[in-house]
This record gives C-alpha cells, structure tokens and sequence, in this order.
C-alpha cells in the first residue's frame, strides 16, 4: 500500500500544474463551505454568550427582535421609553428579585453610552453565569464618572483618570453635539468580555438626567451653558424615564405568569420578552438564508469533487501508455485501479486540507474585527470535530470519483495501451 501511495504521489508531481488548479478549486469550496458553517455557528455563539442570568428583558411595545437588539446588542434605538414610575412599579413587584434599569441614545466617539445604577454591575451577567468584573479603577460614584468597556480603553487609550465628553445621539463627534460643557472623568474599566459591553460606556442614571438639563424641548437652550455644576448636582436628577429594564426573578419557575402579567399592564403599555426566545426568533429569521448558504455550498464542494474527476478524465487517453506500461511490468489492473483512485482521494485530501487552513487564516485576522465591530466574539471557530467531517468527507467523495476513472483504466486492455493512436 505504501507503494501504491508513493508512486501516486509522484505521479501527481509529474502533474504539477494541473493538479494544483484542481487542489485550489478543492480548497477554495471547502474554505466556502466551513466560513459560511463556523459564521453561523460562531455568531450564534457569541450572541447566545452575550447575556445570561437575566429572565426578562422589558421595554416599550415593540418587536421581540427588536427589543433584544437594541437593549442587549446596542443596535438600532428604542421606539419609546419606560415612566420611572412605572419602572418602581416593576421593581417592586414580590416575584422579582433585582432590576437593572437602563437608558440608552447618547454616544462617545461612535461607542454607546449606557446609563444604569450600581445593579448593572452586581447583576448583569454574560457567557456561563460571569459577572462583569473592573480590571482598573472601581464603579462610578461622582455624578460625572463613567466606567468604560475594555475596547473603549484600548481604541482610544484612555486610563483611569482620563476626561471625556459624551455626545447627544449616535454621532461621532464630540464637540457640536451639546454636552461639552459637562464632562465626565475614567473612574473604571471593565476586563474585556467579549460582548457589546466591552464598546460601552456607562454612567449613572442620574448623569443622564445632569447633562440633558436644558434638552428638555429636545433641542438644546443655550442658557443652559451658564448652568453651573454645582447648582446641577443640587437639583433633583432622579430621571424621568429609563430605555429599558432587565428582570432576574426569585423563582424562575413563575417567568411566564410574570410576563404576562407585565404585558397586560394596565397602565403604561409594556412588553416583556426572555432573553432565549427571543434569539431563538432571530434564527428562525435568518434560518432561510442559512440553509442557501449551506445549499450553495454543499454544491460548490461537489463541484470541486467533480473538477477531480474532470481532470483525471482528461488526462486519462494522455496516460494510456503509462498504465499499459505499469501492467507490462507487472502491475496487475487493481494496482492500475488502486493508483487511480489514491491520486484522486490525495488530491480531496488535500485540497480539504488546505482549505481548513485557509479559513482558520481568514477567521483569525476577521474575527477580531467583527468584536471591534459589533462587540460579539465568534465563539466555537477553532479547529474542531467538523474540520474532521469535512476533511473525511471530501477525501471519501475525492475516492469515490476517482473510482470512475480508474474502472475504465482496469477494463482496458494491455494491447489497447502498447498500441499507438494517431
């Protein structure tokens, strides 16, 4: 057998260039297939990690989706917002055991600004049960602090201590959009989460309230410039709505009665959604265009096993002499068979091979650019039991098409080889 595989091995050598093409079609729709199967399955991943220990998420009415994105992921905004009255209201509730209330729609050079109390740190919780931890620094507690997320830091090289300027809305820029004339200071850094968390910052509800005295017409007065801080902090800053509420209940068990009795609240509309439904409705969403992915794939891999077999085909008349010569000294027609169809399972083989290299390539230099991005780490993209799969199952297929040609080559005659064709 050893043989047999050497001399299938130089006799691929002494087809370089069309070998490698072949090989190359190999890698390239296997690369295909494993980037589109470890995207799906990494992203679902990281946004499964993205938080857990949280049992409701409440908002305004709007789309579950919707909600779970804008709240969790910090994509896209709020329809409306949540009374702090009737956040006291859900607080107080005997099933719930802690809130975390937030407020949402102002950024920092392009990173979100979260507002939220002391809970968000003791309570939010992300990957297997882990709890946000600060690397430097410690949690705000002047009213113009913030604790930033580890990306935040590490892009912008801030340290503890550093002064920044929040920007009212979305936009980059941090001059021109009305807060410049209360700035906040770096008392905190949180150790990299890999989530949306590591691209926030966070500070108090109460500064939120601080730094939109004077919005209240939702543009800004420009006598509130001469509004000093001292009289700010005197005034009463306890906010006047908040974007979101995430719910941890004393009894799990009860997360359904609980829901419902907060989607028929009777007074200000609500809509409260769990966490794992509602990814599960984000699936089903891009469940359609997932299995085109995979459909288009699965077939770009059968055409690279096809271009094996193509090209074993053709050069099949060209290489007649060489197995009549190799049964004239001996070989008999399964070795003929045999060389045949090692060539090809060689050339699956490593065409796959290639190919998962490849894509482990492209998914380390993309990877982190899609957490610098999007804050969510593609989990679960490492070498792993598909590679395997997919490696077997090539070099099985690459085997099973070189049989093709290699069944011609056993019929033929030793006669019909020596014999020149013109």
């Amino acid at each position: 057998m050893s043989a047999l595989l050497s001399l299938a091995w130089r006799s691929l050598m002494n087809r370089k260039g069309s070998v490698l093409l072949t090989l190359m079609a190999v890698a390239l729709s296997v690369a295909l297939f494993l980037g589109v199967e470890k995207a799906r399955t990494g992203a679902r991943e990281g946004f499964d990690s993205t938080i857990s220990g949280t049992h409701l998420i409440v908002g305004a009415p709007t789309g579950s989706v919707n909600l779970l994105l804008y709240s969790v992921f910090r994509m896209g905004n709020a329809t409306a917002e949540i009374s702090w009255p009737t956040y006291e209201q859900i607080a107080a509730r005997p099933d719930i055991e802690w809130t975390i209330p937030v407020s949402l729609g102002d950024s920092h050079r392009g990173f979100r600004v979260l507002g939220t109390n002391h809970s968000y740190f003791e309570h939010y919780k992300y990957g297997r049960n882990a709890s946000l931890r600060i690397a430097e620094g410690e949690e705000f507690s002047d009213l113009f602090d913030a604790v930033i997320g580890a990306d935040v830091a590490r892009e912008l090289g801030y340290t503890v201590g550093t002064p920044l300027i929040l920007s009212h809305g979305l936009g980059t820029a941090d001059f021109g959009a009305g807060h410049e004339n209360r700035p906040f200071r770096v008392s905190g850094i949180l150790a990299p989460t890999g989530t949306p968390v590591d691209r926030t910052v966070h500070v108090s509800l109460e500064a939120i309230t601080a730094i939109h005295v004077g919005w209240e017409s939702g543009a800004k007065n420009p006598l509130s410039d001469s509004i000093s801080e001292e009289t700010i902090r005197g005034f009463n800053l306890t906010p006047k709505t908040v974007t979101v509420v995430f719910v941890g209940l004393k009894n799990p068990g009860t997360i359904l009665r609980t829901r419902r009795e907060i989607n028929t609240n009777k007074g200000e509309a609500l809509m409260a959604i769990m966490p794992g439904e509602a990814l599960k409705e984000l699936w089903s969403v891009t469940a359609m265009a997932e299995r085109a992915l995979m459909a288009v794939s699965v077939f770009v891999i059968a055409v690279g096993v096809v271009s094996i077999l193509t090209s074993i085909l053709t050069s099949l008349n060209e290489r007649r002499r060489e197995m009549s010569i190799l049964r004239a000294t001996g070989a008999r027609p399964g070795h003929v068979f045999g060389l045949l169809t090692l060539e090809a399972g060689l050339v699956g083989f490593l065409g796959a091979l290639a190919g998962i290299v490849i894509v482990h390539v492209l998914i380390a230099i993309a990877g982190p650019m899609v957490t610098q991005r999007y804050g969510i780490s593609l989990g679960g993209t490492g070498p792993g039991y598909m590679d395997v799969m997919v490696l077997a199952g090539v070099t099985l297929a690459s085997l099973l098409a070189g049989a093709v040609p290699a069944w011609a080559a056993f019929r033929r005659s030793l006669a019909d080889g020596l014999s020149v064709r013109l």
